[in-house]
């Protein structure tokens, strides 16, 4: 389509953009009513929200509005997943300036869906808003299917600690996209799109996981984030972790240890959970480390030794702090 958002009015970007979307039989009313209507056979719904602002979570010039689209979706619902839940609605809020061109938002919406459908969920409804800046605003909802959520607050000592997905990918990829490269072109996509192993989550709690998070802040703060609410301490074993070749190549031309990028590298949404000692695990999931009793030490430490490097994501500090 055609003009600008302030041409096609609100009325009318809204219609273009629900023209885009697909259903669920979760949905009972889709968008076009006052609220939308999403069935929760559990009787407790799972819910999380996230802002993504232009400048701040992503450029232009690096990602299309479908990539943001895909990643706005991915970071929101693989929070329902590391709860233990099955994701199964998501509600956008759009700030957007009048003289941007109609197809940015309609190529958004394209990537909200497309990757609601590989989580199995849909776009429900939501809100434009005229604006300065870009900001995609996401809420997503999730089912628990008659499990119990797995929380961060659950981890005993002795547990083992198991992660699936990627990581490091998507720090490789902007450190890549920094310099002004486009390639390796899987480590750029990582950071553009990243792909959370939404079934996993669930797949996690029916094996009795103890405590559960997705990797958005980097694996030693996400896990932090565990041993807080646990009170316990959690070591990782380096040398379980897999590094890619392509990655130490990327980590020599930049002058980086690709390690920093799997331990403190954000954004790839992989999912990290602690497991008592006697549970098989299936392959796709990689034991990295073990859960302790709390010690003066920091409460994650690599190695038996505390991490002193910087980096993890804090939206009130630096970009890596």
């Amino acid at each position: 389509m055609k003009g600008t958002v302030g041409e096609l009015g609100e009325f009318g970007l809204i219609r273009e953009l629900t023209s885009r979307l697909t259903t669920t039989p979760a949905v009972r009313v889709g968008p076009g009513d006052d609220a939308a209507v999403v069935a929760a056979p559990d009787r407790r719904v799972v819910a999380s929200t996230d802002i993504l602002v232009e400048g701040r979570h992503f450029r232009r010039d690096w990602s299309t509005a479908y990539d943001v689209g895909r990643k706005a979706a991915a970071q929101n619902l693989a929070d329902i997943a590391a709860m233990g839940a099955v994701p199964t609605a998501l509600l956008l809020g759009l700030v957007v300036p009048a003289e941007l061109p109609v197809t940015w938002p309609s190529e958004l919406m394209d990537g909200l869906r497309d990757e609601c459908q590989v989580a199995g969920a849909a776009v429900v409804g939501g809100d434009v808003v005229r604006g300065d800046t870009i900001t995609v605003s996401i809420t997503a909802l999730g089912d628990l299917r008659n499990q119990e959520p797995v929380t961060r607050g659950g981890a005993q000592p002795g547990d083992l600690v198991a992660v699936t997905g990627w990581l490091g990918w998507s720090a490789a990829g902007y450190a890549v996209l920094s310099r002004g490269f486009r390639s390796p072109r899987a480590f750029v996509e990582a950071h553009r799109r990243p792909e959370p192993p939404y079934h996993a989550g669930p797949a996690a709690a029916g094996l009795g996981a103890t405590a559960m998070c997705d990797v958005s802040d980097g694996l030693i703060a996400d896990l932090g984030h565990i041993a807080e609410a646990s009170k316990v301490r959690i070591d990782i074993r380096s040398g379980a972790i897999d590094i890619p070749s392509q990655m130490n190549d990327i980590g020599q031309a930049v002058g980086v240890d690709p390690l920093q990028w799997v331990l403190t590298g954000g954004e790839d949404h992989a999912i990290v959970a602690t497991f008592p000692p006697d549970v098989k695990l299936p392959a796709r999931w990689k034991v990295i480390g073990e859960v302790l009793n709390p010690s003066a030490l920091p409460q994650v430490t690599v190695d038996g030794a505390p991490w002193t490097s910087k980096g993890g994501w804090d939206h009130f500090g630096d970009m890596e702090s």
